[in-house]
């Protein structure tokens, strides 16, 4: 098996950015979810607000959010997000664990992509782990995921949700993605995961599946 695909999102709900290498650490990729959109003090994602899709977060070399090449504070990314998410929304910097949805690290496996037939980016991962055959991820909760001297604690399958009905690229919304994982995956897809060692993580490492973390 080795690491396939990288994927950090800057900006909760918007299109992340493909890496080569990624630091990781306890708090999962460097610069994932680093700024989050926010209405009276709630955060407002693109399960509601769907539009917020269709910008693409990257980090500059300062590892300042940018959205479509904008800085994130910058005027017109805040019309573009009041646009997407409300009259109220505002776009901040936040660190705090509530930024992801379960755990800091999501990992997917090309084996469970291809069962499902669908573009893997519906599913938002950090890691995609490659060779591996067919749903094999389905017995790896409870293990550890070893790259190099990094040991990611695989916790459990994730419980999916309607952001997997919206096309990457179009937002165009197909219910029947959402359906095909609850009929033929019992809404299972993908693997919350932590981090129990950090380090750099490249594309085209050698990974294994470990009972233990060393």
């Amino acid at each position: 098996m080795h690491i396939a695909e990288l994927w950090r999102y800057p900006v909760k709900s918007m299109a992340g950015e493909p890496l080569t290498r990624a630091e990781i650490s306890i708090d999962g990729i460097a610069g994932d979810r680093a700024a989050i959109v926010v209405r009276d003090d709630r955060i407002i994602t693109a399960r509601t607000h769907p539009r917020l899709l269709r910008h693409h977060a990257t980090l500059d070399a300062t590892g300042e959010p940018l959205i479509d090449g904008e800085r994130w504070d910058s005027d017109a990314v805040a019309q573009w997000v009041r646009d997407d998410a409300g009259p109220d929304a505002r776009l901040i910097r936040y660190d705090g664990p509530e930024r992801f949805d379960v755990l800091p690290l999501l990992v997917a496996t090309d084996g469970a992509i291809r069962a499902l037939g669908e573009d893997a980016r519906r599913l938002r991962p950090n890691l995609i782990v490659g060779g591996v055959d067919g749903l094999a991820e389905r017995s790896w909760e409870g293990k550890f995921l070893r790259v190099g001297g990094v040991v990611i604690r695989i916790h459990d399958l994730r419980q999916r949700c309607v952001m997997t009905t919206y096309d990457p690229d179009t937002q165009k919304q197909n219910i029947g993605v959402l359906k095909k994982i609850v009929c033929d995956f019992d809404g299972l897809m993908a693997l919350n995961c932590s981090v129990e060692a950090g380090g750099v993580i490249e594309i085209g490492q050698t990974a294994e599946i470990a009972d233990s973390p060393f």
